[in-house]
């Protein structure tokens, strides 16, 4: 019978040129396993039985042809929760945190209503809303299968609701503090998509060089935005230059921030004018 240190090692030996194989194959062994990463590093003698292993395998095979190892576990670690991921979400990546970061820095626990525009799985929206239990958050998002996920996710949140939406046009005018997004913001053509093609690309690309939903976020945003309300939005490595210019055109102020990787990754603005 085949053990888990000998499992793992075969494993590697065919994947040892993907980035982070000898993580993942020990995540996926994991979950077929039931057991914790952990243990299965204290517990290397261990043996598997047949079954398991050819539950391993086939996920294995899945995961070398290219489907991401959250979709294969159905989950992802996101800020301090675990969330479900379908392929009707994006998964959600370490960068994105920053978001939260970013408007925990900037707010307190006071009272605020927050808008998730486009929340996907919904890490966004549970994650500011397990820290901020006073702020009211709404998530939305077109995709009705997201919508179901990020309800699970949200689980018994009391100050937290998940709405099927378009952006922000079901929002009443002049009532919204905060408005967070993380949109779709790839080019139509961009190289990076062929590494993403199990990911839904309806919350991937965008038009107009990869910035037609922040623009018209920012136009949606500007009507239902309280006067000084704050509009945050992650977007690409080499855009945030033209996502400036247009925050400032909408009628925005601009503070740009890089994530841990030193990249160029978010804008937030306050509203100026509606003139704008």
């Amino acid at each position: 019978m085949t053990d888990i240190k000998s499992l793992l090692e075969s494993s590697l030996d065919d994947s040892s040129n993907r980035d982070n194989a000898r993580l993942d194959s020990q995540l996926l062994l994991s979950h077929v396993l039931g057991k914790s990463r952990e243990w299965l590093l204290a517990h290397s003698e261990a043996p598997v039985e047949e079954s398991e292993k050819q539950h391993y395998q086939a996920l294995l095979y899945r995961w070398r042809n290219g489907e991401p190892v959250a979709y294969l576990l159905g989950y992802k670690d996101f800020w301090e929760s675990r969330f479900e991921v379908t392929r009707d979400t994006l998964i959600p990546r370490p960068e994105t945190e920053l978001l939260i970061e970013i408007l925990l820095e900037s707010y307190g626990p006071e009272p605020r209503f927050v808008v998730d525009a486009g929340s996907g799985s919904g890490a966004i929206a549970v994650s500011l809303a397990g820290e901020r239990p006073d702020w009211l958050i709404l998530a939305n998002d077109l995709s009705l299968p997201a919508c179901r996920v990020a309800q699970k996710n949200a689980g018994s949140l009391p100050n937290l609701y998940v709405v099927q939406a378009d952006w922000l046009s079901y929002v009443r005018p002049d009532s919204v503090d905060i408005v967070v997004t993380n949109p779709p913001y790839i080019r139509e053509a961009d190289p990076h998509l062929t590494n993403l093609s199990f990911e839904p690309e309806r919350a991937l690309v965008a038009a107009d060089d990869g910035l037609s939903d922040i623009t018209k976020l920012l136009t949606q945003a500007r009507q239902c935005l309280k006067e000084e309300g704050t509009f945050l939005t992650e977007h690409g490595y080499d855009q945030q230059h033209r996502v400036v210019e247009l925050f400032t055109a909408s009628g925005f102020s601009a503070e740009t921030y890089q994530d841990l990787g030193g990249q160029p990754r978010a804008v937030l603005g306050r509203l100026q004018s509606r003139d704008g």
